[in-house]
């Protein structure tokens, strides 16, 4: 038998045909001593057992070659895996951004009238607060009650002199989703590409990174780059209309931050710290660099690239025998959005006083009440956490990044830029890109829309929109104008009219028809500008066990209360023939409660 060439059928895959291609096998090489093919027979178990056992590895062969491609991988961690090898970073926990008001009440001045200045107070960043639903917000800036643009009222009197005794000052500050932790992580000996693991879930952003030397480590997004922008505070005259000044900065010293299943790690470079000082000493001069010109006969450099500072290959420094001090920012609950007026408590609060740092006494007693006094709330919804995209939409930001090239040139990239947003800068639900025909520049309109509280559609609020036009003006080309506006909600309902089987009972058909539907629906999200197709919902109901015809179906405009209150006429945007609903490109229809929002009849 060693010598004989057996064919092997290489195409039988699944266990009919391999149990098939077996017995065959057994007939013809093994007559004499196989002849019992009883399906009861101990020959035909070990046979089955044989087929069983290929058409698993078939299987399972089948579906790893299948996730190793984007357009066939079904995974949503995969998918992940292989957007990161064509460039897109997915952000795993994004973060809530939103303004909160602040209240304190101040002395008076001695004669009544007027705040006392030496007891004004300045709010300290990194204070933290809780809302209704348990979400915890760190203050991002500090809140100085001073300033002239911020309210004061009469808030207290004297009863016997009616003068002034307390005034309430009003002041808002910028808050983000999450509290600071810290971690320690000891470090031995050199590791080329040294990988740190942070313990704790939800981690949204690294805040800072310092050795034991003091010495401070930077995030890039690849460990190729080793140059970064720095804000240096801005001491001259303009300090007002721009506090900081933006400075780049060779850094050697850098990590990139790697989010995979929920958990957090820390890439470090190759090359040690004994490598680090022919690396700065080799740092260019941007007016020393003699380019290629025509008629010379050498080249210092034949190109400059102010992203790559440093002639090294070893893609930074990884850090050896030292203890890293990683401060880092992390959720404790799933949903960060917050409603209006629902952060109200205080967890940790900071108060610095400057009259006290010039070295002025103040009384305990005052200070004690000032803190004591603090009141806040939100004026406005905290939004910026966005619902886990489907495989399908980040199959489709995965492409569209790709195409992108870190540059936005096509409409396509200017919507693929909005949804690569930095998570630590809120997140956009949904956004469409329009050419402004009326415009005679290249001006383009951005609508944009956000997730509330309860996975609703909303408007994104101020902050999330001046951190998307910091963000987008990095990649628009010149020459673009873009306005960032907001996108309308338009909340609809479905009602059917069914005829039922005469051998089934009606109700629970209709029952059925109605539950097919909410299914549908829950998950559906409509894409801004995106019709809905009445075609596609008699085709749905026409599947349903029990439903003979479908007689009617109709798309109705929802209002309210908890509905938005857009106008909109379902009528006029009906196509003639009554195939679909249009909408404008600059709204979005949303089934908003759909197991009220769907109703039908049965005949």
């Amino acid at each position: 038998m060693a010598d004989k060439k057996v064919p092997i059928k290489y195409t039988s895959r699944d266990f009919n045909s391999i149990r098939n291609d077996l017995i065959e096998y057994a007939k013809q090489y093994y007559p004499n001593s196989f002849k019992d093919f009883n399906k009861a027979s101990f020959g035909a178990l070990m046979i089955d057992s044989v087929a069983y056992t290929g058409d698993i590895l078939s299987f399972y062969l089948d579906y790893q070659v299948n996730e190793s491609f984007l357009d066939t991988a079904i995974e949503f961690d995969n998918v992940v895996r292989l957007g990161r090898q064509l460039g897109y970073k997915y952000e795993v926990s994004p973060s809530s951004f939103g303004a909160v008001t602040f209240y304190v009440l101040v002395p008076a001045n001695s004669n009544g009238i007027g705040v006392d200045s030496d007891y004004i107070p300045v709010l300290q960043r990194r204070s933290v607060f809780s809302s209704t639903n348990g979400n915890s917000y760190t203050l991002t800036e500090n809140v100085d009650f001073s300033k002239d643009s911020n309210e004061i009222i009469a808030a207290a009197f004297d009863e016997s002199s009616s003068l002034t005794t307390h005034y309430a000052i009003k002041a808002k500050g910028q808050v983000i989703s999450g509290e600071l932790a810290t971690s320690l992580v000891s470090v031995g000996s050199h590791t080329p590409f040294y990988k740190t693991e942070i313990l704790a879930d939800n981690v949204a952003e690294i805040i800072s990174v310092t050795d034991s030397e003091g010495v401070e480590w930077f995030e890039v997004d690849e460990l190729s780059q080793d140059t970064v922008y720095v804000p240096i505070r801005n001491t001259n005259s303009d300090s007002t209309s721009a506090p900081f000044i933006l400075k780049t900065l060779s850094v050697p010293k850098r990590f990139t931050v790697i989010k995979e299943g929920g958990s957090t790690f820390l890439q470090f470079g190759h090359g040690s710290e004994d490598q680090l000082t022919p690396e700065v000493d080799s740092v260019q001069d941007p007016s020393k660099v003699i380019l290629k010109m025509h008629g010379r006969d050498h080249i210092v450099d034949e190109s400059f690239d102010p992203s790559n500072l440093l002639s090294t290959d070893r893609l930074g420094v990884s850090p050896a025998n030292t203890t890293l001090t990683i401060v880092y920012r992390a959720n404790s609950v799933e949903n960060l959005n917050s409603g209006t007026n629902t952060i109200v408590a205080k967890t940790s609060v900071n108060f610095e006083f400057p009259a006290a740092l010039e070295g002025k006494v103040l009384e305990t007693s005052k200070i004690n009440d000032i803190v004591s006094s603090l009141d806040l709330t939100n004026e406005e919804p905290i939004l910026g956490d966005i619902t886990t995209p489907t495989v399908e939409e980040l199959k489709h930001r995965i492409r569209n990044s790709f195409a992108m090239q870190n540059r936005a040139v096509t409409l396509q990239d200017y919507q693929q830029l909005v949804y690569r947003l930095p998570s630590q800068f809120g997140a956009i639900k949904k956004c469409h890109v329009i050419r402004d025909v009326d415009s005679f520049k290249r001006n383009l309109n951005l609508y944009v829309l956000s997730e509330g509280e309860e996975g609703e559609l909303i408007k994104s609020n101020n902050t999330i929109k001046r951190n998307l036009k910091t963000w987008i003006n990095q990649y628009k080309m010149i020459n673009d104008t873009i306005d960032i506006l907001d996108a309308e909600v338009v909340n609809f309902g479905i009602e059917f009219d069914i005829v039922s089987n005469s051998a089934s009972n009606k109700f629970d058909v209709l029952e059925l028809a109605a539950r097919t539907l909410k299914n549908k629906y829950t998950n559906y999200s409509f894409a801004l500008g995106e019709s809905v197709f009445l075609t596609d919902i008699y085709s749905i109901l026409n599947r349903v066990s029990g439903v003979a015809d479908t007689l009617n179906v109709k798309i109705v405009k929802r209002s309210g209360n908890k509905y938005s209150q857009v106008s909109f006429d379902i009528d006029y945007f009906t196509s003639p023939d009554g195939r679909y609903v249009a909408i404008p490109q600059n709204a979005v229809f949303e089934l908003k409660f759909p197991l009220v929002d769907i109703k039908g009849t049965v005949r």
